[in-house]
């Protein structure tokens, strides 16, 4: 949740690759492809760590989520 109590608004990074760093101190390397209302994030990961392995489609809990880092260009609007 933002500082004004609503869900940061992600659809402008859906099909956009993304790193992840969930709670647990790792780095995550995916596509977004979905998020629903707690930030609960559907996720088509291509590096975990420190792997280089395509490992697939997964769900990342929003609770876990530290930061989220657009790792190429995304619009505002």
């Amino acid at each position: 949740m933002s500082r004004s109590g609503q869900p940061p608004d992600l659809k402008k990074y859906m099909s956009k690759r993304l790193g992840f760093k969930p709670n647990a101190n790792r780095m995550i390397v995916g596509t977004l492809r979905g998020f629903d209302q707690f930030i609960n994030l559907v996720v088509d990961v291509e590096v975990n760590g420190n792997e280089n392995n395509e490992i697939g489609m997964v769900v990342i809990r929003g609770n876990s989520v530290v930061t989220v880092e657009a790792l190429e260009p995304v619009n505002r609007g």
